[in-house]
């Protein structure tokens, strides 16, 4: 991931003197993002797609720098099939998620949707029924939540155990012989989706290899004719140790001998990445309007909060940030500092829940400085509880693509 701060700390700066309160915002850096998506699809190794998950933000600038990089999108709701579809009408889109409504499943059929990926045998036969009265044919993927010997466990586990997600693999034989009398939804392979987080390579490696080798089986056991396996996503985002991050040329490269050595004749891998996408590409700011000392803590109050920027909270991570001195102080009395100092950065909300960083080292920070906090271009804004309390929303704006003349990488 590339991150380039000089560009977002001048924006942040120039933003924070032009305005005439404290600022809160989010930036976000769509040639950060063109760059890093542009590298992790050109060393996808031949028969791999990349599509990318809109739930991890689906600001229209983000998706119009991605659109002409990745494979399609994908989507898990019928609000996001329709954002994309009046925005991308020809983009590919596969449809993903639990509890679709019928509503959603008639608006796949209608909008055309690559492919449908489907939770359970209830939704199976919905999906048939829905089909049969509009005269439509689909392609579809199995979610399968399959048990996995020796599978090491991430931060957010959707499979490989009991959990709402996915088919469980006991039912599956019931869902091939329903494929088999109903023609018109048509199996095309199946959707594994069992973790989030993975920040080991050589994991998610032995995860996409185990895939193939239950697919390859399948296959052979009940003589099916597929084309395709989507791994999903779950690359994660480092945010406790940020210079640690997944190690993508690894991971590339080892897929690339993993697919020679095991891969399925015919049968195509799709990947659908999120955060790993965009999280690098957006920050938050916020600026400071008091500080204070409590029982040997002490706290760095900042406009804004965790009803902006979840992040932290979900992910239970004091988020690193960085201190922006704004040297304006418009008051008579002498301004509040910590100095060479551990320090809890909390928003304006009145619930204790709402922290950001905690126990984190700064050299000196101030009231009216600016905190910036980066990887904040995925699951930030988007899963936040914006109207909490009323307060105004941040500010939102883009450093643009480079041109031409600069775009090479």
């Amino acid at each position: 991931m590339e991150l380039r701060l000089n560009q977002v700390f001048d924006s942040i700066r120039a933003a924070q003197a032009r305005s005439g309160e404290p600022l809160c915002a989010y930036v976000y850096d769509l040639e950060s993002l063109r760059r890093h998506a542009a590298r992790v699809v050109a060393g996808l190794p031949a028969g791999c797609e990349l599509f990318y998950a809109i739930k991890a933000n689906s600001e229209l600038p983000i998706l119009q720098t991605l659109a002409p990089l990745v494979n399609g999108f994908e989507v898990s709701s019928g609000g996001e099939l329709m954002w994309v579809r009046q925005h991308f009408p020809d983009l590919p889109v596969i449809f993903s998620g639990p509890g679709k409504l019928d509503g959603e499943l008639k608006m796949a059929l209608e909008q055309r949707v690559d492919c449908l990926h489907v939770e359970s045998l209830n939704e199976l036969m919905r999906l048939g029924q829905i089909a049969g009265a509009l005269g439509k044919t689909q392609a579809v993927l199995l979610r399968i939540n399959l048990s996995l010997d020796n599978l090491a466990e991430t931060g957010l586990m959707m499979g490989g155990k009991p959990t709402p997600f996915g088919i469980p693999v006991q039912q599956l034989p019931a869902c091939l012989a329903w494929l088999r009398a109903h023609p018109a939804i048509r199996l095309r392979g199946f959707h594994f989706h069992l973790l989030s987080h993975q920040l080991d390579a050589q994991a998610h490696l032995q995860l996409v290899g185990a895939y193939l080798n239950q697919v390859g089986r399948w296959r052979e056991q009940y003589q099916l004719s597929i084309d395709q396996i989507n791994v999903g996503g779950g690359i994660g985002v480092n945010y406790r140790e940020p210079e640690r991050q997944f190690d993508w040329p690894a991971f590339r490269d080892g897929l690339a001998a993993l697919l020679d050595q095991r891969g399925l004749p015919g049968i195509g891998v799709r990947f659908e990445l999120g955060r790993y996408l965009s999280a690098a590409c957006g920050y938050y700011a916020m600026q400071v309007i008091d500080l204070k000392h409590s029982y040997g803590k002490t706290f760095v109050v900042g406009k804004g909060g965790s009803h902006h920027f979840r992040t932290p909270y979900a992910q239970g991570h004091s988020h690193p940030f960085h201190v922006l001195a704004v040297d304006a102080w418009p008051y008579s009395f002498p301004r509040p500092a910590a100095a060479n100092a551990c320090v809890s950065i909390v928003g304006q909300l009145c619930t204790p829940k709402d922290l950001l960083a905690f126990d984190a080292p700064v050299a000196l920070v101030r009231c009216n400085d600016l905190l910036v906090f980066p990887f904040a271009g995925a699951y930030a804004w988007h899963i936040s509880h914006h109207d909490f309390l009323r307060h105004p929303h941040p500010a939102q704006w883009y450093l643009p693509v480079e041109g031409p003349e600069h775009a090479a990488d």
